[in-house]
């Protein structure tokens, strides 16, 4: 039923004589009034711009088909439904893919693709195993890393991770202090006690009864702390000050197989060649302990130089070289290397890959 305006009593202000402003007022609210019961009274037939999504969800609640092909009763339900096109249809379930950000849960009855790698077969039953224990939110990344680890890894010839590569990660060579300040702060704070606790060790000799690890070229040891996720006790415990420092850091990877910690060294005129690392999934802290010149770090063409007490935060996952072109009296460069998170995986992705990469037994 529709009361046309003419019929509404709308009093006029020449009648109202000195209540002109009161009557004024009283025709405002009338017509507010009217026009309230108009738009409540109105079909959505009568309102050809609504929203796209309530349409969709409509044809969903009535059990509508892609087609747009209805029964009777349905149509005459709903008989706003089959004004969305098929073509429509479409572009809004691939707005809904593409608008699908990490934190969306997986399907977990997706298609693993056969062609993939063994590698990337056993790293996705490992996170099948994770979604069945926790959940399957926040594994979008890590799931499509794993189905396309082949053709992310060749997307760029820079920066190649060999191990396992986490998509839509941004990244550079070189991050800037304020990626971990309060990591790089404690361990610069350190600096003293870290150096003289190395200095302990490497006065007891180069040797691998004395807990060193001959790697690479000549001329190039690590004293590990942790290896690949696993503490080093008997390292540690010659420096314990050191390993309470690593315990302290709040990005400090130290339950999985992606992450170490431990004194690097590097003889005079040795060279560590081009390389990637296994992961973009986190950075190296090089805390500078002994920096002779002559010694450079090149990280997807960008150079830098250690500096004694300071800390560089390097992405090893691009194209790296490291090199000591100094003479022989100029000693070793020697620097704490820590691996820390990358500061853009979430919360929900560090403890998957610590379930993924859980060190081996």
């Amino acid at each position: 039923m529709h009361w046309p305006l003419s019929t509404l009593p709308l009093p006029l202000c020449s009648d109202l004589g000195a209540h002109s402003l009161s009557g004024l007022l009283w025709t405002l609210l009338l017509l507010f009034l009217w026009h309230c019961y108009r738009m409540g009274s109105d079909s959505p037939a009568h309102h050809p711009h609504g929203s796209k999504l309530n349409s969709r969800r409509a044809m969903k609640n009535c059990g509508g088909t892609k087609s747009g092909v209805l029964s009777r009763g349905d149509h005459q339900r709903s008989p706003f439904i089959s004004m969305e096109t098929e073509e429509e249809e479409e572009e809004e379930e691939e707005e809904e893919e593409r608008g699908q950000g990490y934190l969306t849960p997986v399907l977990s009855h997706a298609l693993f693709p056969a062609q993939a790698s063994s590698q990337a077969k056993k790293l996705y039953a490992a996170l099948q195993e994770y979604a069945k224990r926790y959940s399957w939110v926040g594994m979008g990344r890590i799931h499509k890393g794993l189905r396309e680890q082949e053709r992310l890894a060749s997307h760029c010839t820079i920066q190649k991770p060999h191990l396992f590569y986490l998509p839509d990660v941004p990244s550079v060579p070189f991050f800037p202090r304020d990626a971990h300040r309060h990591d790089i702060e404690v361990l610069e704070a350190n600096y003293p006690v870290i150096l003289s606790e190395f200095q302990a060790v490497y006065q007891r000799g180069i040797d691998t009864k004395q807990g060193w690890t001959f790697m690479g070229p000549k001329g190039q040891a690590v004293f590990s702390l942790y290896s690949a996720g696993v503490c080093v006790a008997g390292n540690c415990r010659l420096c314990p000050r050191t390993y309470r420092t690593l315990l302290s850091l709040r990005t400090f990877i130290n339950s999985n197989s992606l992450g170490s910690a431990g004194f690097w060294l590097l003889g005079p005129g040795a060279t560590l060649g081009s390389s990637y690392g296994p992961t973009n999934t986190r950075l190296r802290c090089h805390l500078g302990l002994q920096t002779p010149p002559e010694c450079e770090l090149v990280v997807g063409g960008e150079p830098q130089c250690w500096s004694e007490g300071h800390c560089l935060l390097v992405d090893d996952s691009f194209l790296h070289t490291v090199s000591h072109k100094g003479p022989q009296e100029a000693g070793p460069r020697v620097i704490l290397s820590v691996d820390m998170w990358h500061p853009n995986v979430a919360a929900a992705e560090r403890q998957a890959l610590d379930f993924m990469f859980s060190p081996e037994p």
